[in-house]
């Protein structure tokens, strides 16, 4: 910018800004109108051109649209957003738009075969006769992917466990500050006793007068839940523990975490599911027992640990040097340097790995069909081999698909949450 550009009265340059803007504008709403003439009427407005520069002539409009709106600190916070995000530059400029033009080439069709087309009134397949989503299949067989072939008289115990879970989890958010240093303990210890006890007693059943129900009944996105939580909670502090220990001064200690690291790294999950429901009970002894629910989720567990110990241990090692000396020269051993100076840092350090871990766990129970046990990509599985219901797995998957999606999305955007309350400046 030269020197005569500071005269300038400033409604001069608003008038240059707002001019800029209003081109920008005109050339991009004609590119998006050219490119929906094309595709949905067949027709263009530059049909007077030969055929080749006909299909890029949406593009080259938005391109010059979009140049025109790239206005450096234009007072506008939402515009300068989009200009720092999608349009910094032509190039960045043109693959936006590529971007756009195929939301607006897929999106009527989807829309048309996700909600104008579907069919949702019915029990039976006959009531399907559109082109659209056979949501009716989803309503019929809702019971069952929410809770497996748990029987349908009792599955307000599995509600009632589920909330009076929640609730005990959410109390942790309203206790005093004095009792706050004891959340961890809680979270890792009193929380799955509680959590195991509920869940035995109300949907396992057999006591004060409630039907015993084998946990083979159990599935649904019900023992996707369970998997999930309890994989969750044990896993955490056995990768913790993993992680301390493979950076351990005692031989023993760092080797031996090493080897279970690095032979869980090693194995696929659907391996290892298959040799704890399989394999595992025939070396047990004779009369002995272990649920096979419960061999399946400690074998998660374990192996999921191994990953989370490598995610902490990074955030170990990323820490200086200094804060293991200033620790110890306070007087500070082993375990509290540890517990109250060093992982806590580490921690923080790892907030988004140790996020990317957990998702991995949830999205991996689906595997636990292979073992036999119905979670809720397990029961669709199933029920696509229905006779009365063949050729509507689509649907299902795009069911199962957006309860995942939810699901990881919001420990996602809570994963956000924290790494942003607990950021520290290094």
């Amino acid at each position: 910018m030269n020197s005569k550009n500071f005269d300038l009265p400033k409604s001069k340059i608003q008038l240059s800004r707002n001019t800029s803007l209003i081109i920008g504008a005109l050339f991009f709403f004609l590119g998006i109108f050219d490119f929906c003439l094309n595709n949905f009427l067949a027709t263009n407005i530059t049909s007077f051109l030969p055929r080749f520069i006909n299909f890029f002539t949406p593009l080259i409009f938005g391109v010059i649209g979009l140049h025109f709106i790239r206005i450096e600190f234009s007072g506008i916070k939402v515009l300068d957003n989009l200009n720092k995000n999608i349009n910094p530059s032509n190039f960045n400029a043109a693959l936006s738009l590529c971007i756009i033009f195929l939301i607006i080439f897929s999106l009527p069709p989807l829309l048309n075969w996700f909600i104008f087309d579907a069919n949702i009134s019915g029990d039976t397949k006959e009531a399907c006769t559109g082109g659209g989503a056979c949501w009716v299949y989803i309503k019929v067989w809702f019971n069952r992917f929410m809770y497996g072939m748990y029987p349908n008289a009792e599955q307000w115990r599995i509600n009632v466990t589920f909330v009076a879970v929640l609730a005990f989890m959410a109390a942790g958010f309203f206790v005093p500050a004095k009792f706050r240093n004891y959340l961890s303990l809680y979270y890792t210890l009193i929380l799955p006793i509680i959590s195991f006890i509920l869940i035995y007693y109300l949907i396992s059943g057999g006591s004060f007068g409630l039907e015993w129900v084998e946990t083979g009944a159990w599935g649904g996105l019900s023992l996707t839940f369970i998997v999930s939580f309890f994989s969750l909670i044990f896993c955490f502090p056995i990768g913790m523990m993993l992680a301390l220990g493979r950076r351990s001064d005692l031989p023993i200690v760092k080797y031996s975490s090493l080897s279970f690291i690095e032979f869980w790294r090693g194995v696929p999950l659907i391996t290892v599911l298959f040799m704890s429901a399989v394999m595992f009970p025939m070396f047990l002894p004779d009369g002995t027992y272990v649920d096979k629910l419960i061999r399946v989720v400690v074998a998660i567990t374990l192996f999921e640990a191994a990953y989370t110990a490598e995610v902490i241990r990074g955030g170990l090692q990323a820490l200086p040097r200094g804060q293991y000396d200033a620790a110890k020269s306070l007087g500070m051993g082993y375990w509290k340097l540890h517990i109250f100076v060093i992982l806590p840092q580490a921690l923080k350090l790892v907030i988004p790995g140790i996020a990317n871990t957990f998702l991995a766990l949830v999205k991996d129970t689906p595997l636990i069909f292979v073992v036999g046990l119905l979670e809720v990509v397990g029961m669709l599985n199933l029920a696509k081999t229905n006779p009365k219901w063949l050729g509507f797995s689509m649907e299902g998957y795009v069911f199962a698909g957006i309860i995942f999606w939810i699901i990881c999305y919001s420990m996602s955007k809570y994963s956000q949450k924290l790494e942003l309350k607990y950021k520290t400046d290094r």
